[in-house]
């Protein structure tokens, strides 16, 4: 690379804020419903205020904070409506996205999806080892479907929910023989999207989604 090249831009200090206290919060070291103590998470990261204060602007417009009047920050906590209309939202867009994809991919998309279920697949041959790999190969599987449709609201609206839904204490795929059940799941829609069945693979999704909100317990009666 050329010495003259212009260096990449530095992001600035608010964002690096708002991505540490982001992983903080998936990691649940900052608890859903808990209070974020500012002074102390400055103290810690070594920041003045400003930009603590913009970082948690940035979390609060995903939804992943919730600002109170004179009470400060707090982390969001889902209820149980929360839970049930995110599910509810995320299954109508994306069945809508993979019949899309099923209509409109091309071979070398559709082999990609391929790929990204065998790591599905592999993550559970681990066991329980294998749990959090399960979770971050389910997510890209999905995204990659929401990329390849190509709409850039579905993919903003759909990113933003997946990310609250991150908060979801009652995560579906907690529950005793939903990982596997969830493969299988994947496994059909994944069958349904290779032979460019649109309408089966849009209902596969659906179903996918309305058994995810069973296992949390909260689905409507």
């Amino acid at each position: 690379m050329s010495l003259t090249a212009p260096l990449a831009p530095r992001a600035p200090l608010y964002e690096e804020v708002a991505e540490r206290l982001r992983q903080r919060i998936f990691a649940k070291e900052l608890e859903p419903g808990s209070w974020i103590d500012e002074l102390k998470l400055c103290a810690e990261l070594g920041i003045s205020r400003t930009p603590m204060r913009e970082a948690l602007k940035v979390l609060a417009s995903e939804g992943l904070v919730t600002m109170r009047v004179r009470r400060g920050a707090y982390v969001t906590e889902m209820s149980e409506r929360d839970v049930r209309e995110a599910y509810q939202l995320l299954s109508l867009l994306e069945s809508d996205a993979a019949a899309v994809v099923a209509r409109q991919a091309s071979d070398a998309q559709l082999a990609e999806l391929r790929e990204l279920h065998r790591a599905l697949e592999e993550s559970l041959a681990d066991g329980e080892a294998g749990r959090e790999r399960f979770f971050a190969a389910n997510e890209r599987f999905h995204l990659r479907i929401i990329e390849i449709d190509g709409n850039r609201w579905r993919m903003q609206i759909i990113t933003d929910l997946r990310r609250v839904m991150k908060l979801n204490r009652h995560h579906s795929l907690f529950k005793q023989g939903r990982l596997q059940e969830s493969l299988q799941e994947h496994r059909e829609m994944l069958a349904a999207l290779l032979e460019r069945d649109a309408d089966r693979a849009a209902r596969l999704v659906r179903c996918h989604f309305d058994n995810g909100l069973k296992a949390t317990g909260r689905a409507a009666d």
